[in-house]
């Protein structure tokens, strides 16, 4: 059986775990990732707290969410529209539990007793989605997701007693524990980096165990896997909840780090934009997702401005969001982690040639 051919390497070179006496060869590989996590380690220094607010966190939050995703589609192959709605799930969820402006509809229990629940009943749905979808594929998978995503949407916007209506939850703070406020500009970052840094480095392992093996040999061929006795159906389940734990995260980090949280923050759009985010920044490695987020934000923040400033309508700014990720889909297909993949291959060819 050869589903260790399934994988793939990332663009950034990473493969194995090292094994004894080659770290240094380990560690030239996965240079551009550790510098990486080096610069945004020290990004708060050198930046002001809107890049580090607005921009960094924004970028891996939204990463966070679009790994969700990429880990279903690009392991698994199964493209769920639910992934934002999992991550608004938990989102409310910390709101009803937790502390609020509503003090009517919050339950104001500690937040070491809200996150944890919220982070259950997130992962249960997106469990549930994973149930009604694991045994379709492409068209019918979307369609199903996507009406558990328009359902959500119109549950929390009709329903009061819960959801509060469309006006949402307001003042939702962010923890005070070891004597931090993580709501601050700087420490809501680190604890952002921190989990971010942790799905990646998780799916990033999980991708190479059996099971993440098997859930690739599912993607290629569920005849072959179920006639060799895997559980297809089991392992896309699981996949689901596995997903549904790092959106659940990122939705209680978007909720800290927007103080907020409306049915508007999961409607339609926004979930349509999660999508493309992922498939922009590449659904072959878990990189991909924080490369499209960061795409994404810097076009959002700055894209209105950029219109004005040369004279044209500052409401067309989703036409230049547009545009932008329609040329990078046009120019790679498999999004900026295929550039980088045939750029690199470039180079190594160039390199043999000339006796590099």
């Amino acid at each position: 059986m050869a589903l260790a051919q399934t994988t793939q390497e990332g663009p950034l070179g990473i493969g194995a775990a090292p094994r004894s006496g080659e770290l240094a060869q380990w560690v030239s590989r996965h240079g551009p990732i550790l510098l990486l996590g080096l610069f945004m380690v020290l990004f708060p220094i050198i930046a002001n707290d809107f890049f580090v607010r607005q921009i960094a966190g924004w970028t891996m939050i939204l990463g966070m969410i679009a790994l969700s995703l990429m880990f279903l589609a690009g392991y698994g192959g199964m493209v769920s529209l639910a992934q934002m709605t999992v991550a608004g799930v938990a989102g409310y969820m910390i709101a009803v539990l937790g502390v609020s402006s509503l003090p009517k509809v919050s339950l104001f229990w500690p937040w070491w007793v809200a996150a944890p629940l919220a982070i259950v009943i997130a992962v249960a749905f997106g469990t549930l989605a994973g149930a009604l979808s694991a045994r379709t594929e492409g068209i019918y998978t979307i369609m199903i997701t996507l009406a558990l995503a328009a359902s959500f949407f119109y549950l929390t916007l009709q329903n009061w007693p819960i959801f509060n209506g469309f006006n949402g939850f307001t003042t939702i703070p962010a923890p005070y524990f070891l004597g931090v406020n993580w709501g601050g500009p700087v420490p809501l970052y680190y604890l952002i980096l921190f989990f971010a840094a942790l799905s990646y480095a998780v799916v990033s392992y999980v991708s190479r165990t059996p099971f993440g093996l098997a859930l690739q040999g599912a993607r290629d061929n569920p005849r072959r896997m179920e006639a060799i006795g895997y559980n297809v159906t089991a392992h896309r389940i699981a996949a689901y909840a596995f997903a549904a734990l790092i959106a659940a995260v990122g939705g209680i980090l978007l909720v800290w780090q927007n103080n907020q949280i409306s049915p508007f923050s999961v409607g339609v759009d926004v979930v349509i934009n999660l999508l493309i985010i992922a498939v922009v920044g590449g659904l072959g490695h878990p990189i991909g997702p924080f490369i499209g987020a960061l795409i994404y934000v810097i076009l959002r923040t700055f894209a209105l401005d950029a219109l004005v400033a040369v004279g044209l309508d500052g409401r067309r700014f989703q036409t230049l969001i547009g545009l932008g990720f329609l040329v990078i889909v046009l120019f790679s297909p498999d999004g900026v982690v295929g550039l980088w993949r045939r750029f690199s291959a470039r180079v190594r060819g160039n390199g043999g040639r000339n006796g590099l």
